[in-house]
């Protein structure tokens, strides 16, 4: 690492120029949100927008899910290696195909803007987005029948889709025939067109004012102090090795178990993460694609250590990874991946975290648990397809020290950056019609910091559609406890099918993958709720009780697993009663 261009920086110039990067971020996002015609960016924010300096090192990836911008240089550096010299001012690139240029899996698209001033090219202002249809063999660009990827969709290596500010219309064309929902997708690309371009804009404008090279040193500078601030974040933790693992019960066909081995070691302020001895890659959509990988042991990382540390790809520097090929970690070319960004990430940031509170404890985080969910995929009346994604049936998170798992909220790669969608808003948008959206009872895994609850959900899907199942949380528990916590409850999907006669219908069991084309019918999952944090029993007395009257827990649970006696008008904690009950079910201690 070369510290000399940060040393005779100015500190103030520095920070500034993070934070205006980030702000730029931001700002492509909000572009973004508001003209985007699927309602997975408009609503969702199922995208995120990143800025890499002109050698493919991200400098900013403020905007977003961190799933999505852990990886993004791998695509930035693929745009450089092919196109090279010949990248001209007005171009715009488009890729992501895992292996060929960068992507972590087909539905995520990026469009790649270069930023020029004075004829040099100085960064790129991009925006990966997850797109509602890209073919193959099931709309919604999940199939989880898939065993390999050219059933998941068009694979698309790094391709120049504007040419010196002229549009391959050609180009255009093909992707457009290459989709189920073509006036989505022609929506959607311009939107990200659009986003980069205001980012190109401010990225040039704040190259101006500080002069080319000035600029690019401090591009450099803030790559530099990440570097400098995460080892410096590393160093605190003890020398050693440690060793953990997560894993899946299927591989999206038969139940077995998969599962991903990591073993971290912290040598003074280096890490290395090494996945040797995860088990070789499955059948099913869920390999993770190298990019992917990267990603989410960035996330793992970063969500673990100072949450006020530079988040720019500098950041990692200090981080080797080894991910051995062929295994779950690091798919073969061709592999199925689709499900990668949620599972196997899932199980990697639960390694990463699960090593990670071995060296310091008291930052640990208990389990997120697995969504149990999916796609419902069918014409309206005048016959324009609807991808509908159930993303209001989220999971709960889980606890750490200080604080409660949220009780709803998107995929652990996520980090939060997904929002929850607006079901008065669905309702307008699709042929939906949503009868229940509630926190579970007893679902949270109890401890002195109880992890989410998970939600009751039950939609009716108004025409008749074709489901594509993604139920990882099923059938068992997924938000691991820590540090004295206990789980949460594993999660339940099912469709009830109508009867004719108003009264309901039959249940139908749903399978943790696989797709189903039904009528009518209505579609209803009990989430999985995360892990607790610390002991049950040393919980906040008064904070059971108000789980108690929010129906989070039960007064059984109060009783048997809190130790909690409320007061005979129930608006209380009974302290003498509760003392004696803590101390009866602790062998009277």
């Amino acid at each position: 690492m070369d510290t000399t261009t940060t040393t005779a920086m100015d500190p103030v110039i520095l920070a500034l120029t993070q934070n205006r990067l980030d702000h730029i971020s931001h700002q492509m996002g909000w572009v973004m949100v508001r003209t985007a015609r699927s309602p997975i960016f408009s609503q969702a924010h199922d995208f995120s927008c990143f800025i890499a300096g002109p050698t493919g090192e991200v400098v900013s990836q403020a905007d977003g899910i961190p799933i999505h911008t852990g990886s993004g240089g791998f695509g930035v550096r693929a745009i450089l290696r092919d196109f090279g010299d010949d990248i001209a001012e007005g171009d715009v690139y488009l890729l992501n195909d895992p292996w060929a240029a960068g992507g972590n899996h087909l539905p995520d698209w990026v469009i790649a803007r270069p930023v020029f001033v004075d004829g040099q090219m100085v960064g790129l202002t991009c925006n990966r987005a997850h797109q509602s249809d890209i073919g193959g063999g099931a709309a919604g660009a999940y199939n989880p029948a898939a065993t390999e990827a050219w059933q998941e969709g068009v694979r698309l290596p790094v391709l120049r889709l504007v040419e010196r500010g002229k549009t391959r219309n050609d180009l255009w064309k093909l992707l457009m025939l290459n989709t189920r929902t073509p006036h989505l997708l022609d929506g959607d690309l311009r939107a990200m067109l659009g986003s980069t371009r205001i980012g190109m804009e401010r990225v040039a404008a704040l190259v101006e004012e500080l002069g080319v090279d000035e600029a690019l040193g401090y591009f450099a500078g803030v790559l530099d102090h990440a570097d400098r601030s995460v080892r410096a974040e590393i160093a605190k933790l003890p020398d050693g090795v440690y060793e953990a693992e997560d894993r899946s019960d299927n591989d999206c066909f038969d139940i077995r178990d998969v599962t991903v081995r990591v073993k971290l070691t912290i040598d003074g302020d280096n890490m290395t993460v090494d996945f040797t001895g995860s088990d070789p890659q499955i059948r099913g959509f869920k390999n993770s694609s190298l990019g992917n990988t990267y990603s989410a042991i960035f996330t793992a990382l970063a969500s673990f250590l100072d949450p006020h540390l530079p988040h720019n790809e500098g950041a990692f520097r200090c981080v080797d990874v080894i991910a051995p090929e062929g295994t779950i970690v690091n798919a073969r070319e061709g592999a199925s991946t689709t499900m990668c960004t949620v599972f196997f990430a899932h199980e990697i940031i639960h390694a990463v975290w699960k090593a990670l509170a071995q060296a310091d404890p008291d930052r640990g985080c208990a389990g997120w648990a697995k969504n149990v969910f999916g796609i419902s995929v069918g014409r309206e009346e005048n016959g324009a397809p609807y991808v509908f994604y159930h993303g209001a049936a989220a999971a709960g998170s889980g606890a750490v020290d200080g604080r409660d798992g949220f009780n709803q909220i998107g995929h652990v790669c996520t980090l939060g950056g997904l929002t929850m969608p607006n079901v008065e808003v669905y309702e307008q948008l699709y042929p939906v019609r949503f009868h229940r959206q509630e926190f579970r009872i007893d679902a949270a895994g109890p401890g002195e910091w109880r992890g989410g609850s998970g939600c009751e959900y039950e939609v009716d899907i108004l025409t008749p559609a074709t489901h594509s199942f993604r139920g990882e949380g099923l059938n068992y528990e997924t938000g691991y406890g820590i540090n004295g916590g206990d789980a949460g409850a594993c999660g339940r999907m099912h469709l009830r099918h109508d009867d004719g006669d108003g009264n309901g219908g039959a249940d139908e069991d749903a399978p943790k993958y696989g797709l189903r084309s039904t009528g009518p019918v209505r579609f209803v999952t009990s989430s999985p709720g995360g892990g607790g944090y610390g002991a049950p029993l040393a919980r906040d007395p008064a904070r059971v009780l108000r789980d108690l009257r929010d129906g989070i827990i039960s007064e059984n649970t109060m009783k048997e697993i809190y130790g909690v006696v409320a007061t005979a008008d129930g608006r209380g904690v009974d302290a003498e009663k509760t003392a004696e009950l803590r101390a009866s079910m602790n062998g009277g201690a």
